[in-house]
């Protein structure tokens, strides 16, 4: 399906799920390479260029710092993202660059939630250690003190951001009878909450979150205040046999400090789906039974990737009829 002539010229830099890639060639003159592969910013800027490209949809794939924005064609307009995090992306040299960019915020909560729970169940209940046995044939049966993990209920969940994505997993974790606490910047009052959570504790301090945290879970976006922020000395104050969850970003946690922690059985266990660096990361991680590793699949499910690229789209689509887009950042 071809759109009109009169059309925006939008380049897209990825394959994404079918239903979104028809409705945007319904609505867009879509460029896009035949295979599917990061796009790097001197060949993006030529492709925008070479197209008089008004609009680019990227992914967290392609790294759009300062040089990148500043090397775009004039013809660029808008910066659409297909994912909740931005921090592939300048924000402030979009702004100085006139560029508007968008995300998509909503729509990934329920999923991203989901895989939080996974990880923090393999964690707990050492699913990897018992995978690891099955396939390499070394179950020899059961026994009284086999594989014993940790219960979920009673121990106090400690949330870092209580957005949507955070709600969401308190929400399924009070159904494993967890406790909930958090931190962010400014407490949530009961409505904003919903009668079920308005129980939640809040700490105003990220080290008195960390000090009562069975399970620190991090649902919040990656900045210069954020990275690194889980270092040898917060994790000194956890509790105990404390379970590290990470389902939002790689560098929010310094990886030697975690992997010592492990190492030595001050953490009890980690689950986690982000890394720094991915698809590269440290490789001690795939060394240590106690940590539960998924490759970055918070929103890999069907529903919610078609969802992730209308919610873009729409965000497009507002912009090039002259409305005001839902999810502009910049």
């Amino acid at each position: 399906m071809s759109a009109p002539a009169d059309r925006p010229v939008l380049v897209v830099t990825r394959h994404l799920p079918d239903a979104v890639e028809e409705r945007a060639a319904g609505d867009y003159r879509v460029i896009r390479l035949a295979e599917d592969r990061p796009i790097p910013a001197a060949e993006l800027a030529a492709l925008a260029a070479d197209n008089t490209a008004r609009g680019i949809l990227l992914t967290p794939t392609e790294r759009m710092d300062r040089a990148a924005i500043e090397g775009l064609p004039a013809c660029v307009e808008a910066i659409a993202t297909f994912s909740v995090g931005y921090d592939h992306i300048d924000l402030a040299a979009a702004k100085a660059r006139g560029l508007q960019v968008f995300n998509t915020p909503d729509v990934v909560a329920e999923a991203t939630a989901d895989i939080a729970m996974l990880v923090m169940l393999g964690a707990a209940r050492r699913a990897y250690e018992g995978q690891r046995m099955l396939r390499t044939g070394g179950w020899s049966g059961w026994s009284p003190t086999f594989m014993l993990g940790t219960d979920l209920r009673g121990k106090r969940l400690g949330l870092v951001g209580f957005g949507r994505i955070g709600q969401a997993t308190a929400r399924r974790a009070k159904a494993f009878g967890m406790t909930i606490h958090y931190h962010q910047r400014r407490r949530l009052d009961e409505a904003a909450l919903g009668a079920d959570l308005a129980d939640a504790v809040y700490h105003d301090s990220l080290d008195d979150l960390v000090a009562v945290a069975d399970v620190l879970s991090l649902h919040c976006p990656a900045t210069p205040e954020t990275i690194g922020m889980i270092n040898a000395e917060r994790i000194a104050r956890l509790p105990e046999g404390a379970i590290l969850v990470n389902t939002a970003r790689g560098p929010l946690v310094d990886d030697a400090a975690a992997i010592a922690a492990l190492t030595s059985g001050r953490l009890r266990a980690a689950g986690l789906d982000v890394f720094t660096g991915e698809p590269q990361f440290d490789p001690r991680w795939a060394e240590l039974d106690n940590a539960y590793l998924l490759p970055h699949m918070g929103t890999s499910t069907v529903e919610t990737r078609a969802a992730m690229g209308f919610r873009a789209l729409d965000n497009l689509d507002a912009f090039f009829a002259g409305a005001t887009p839902r999810d502009r950042l910049a």
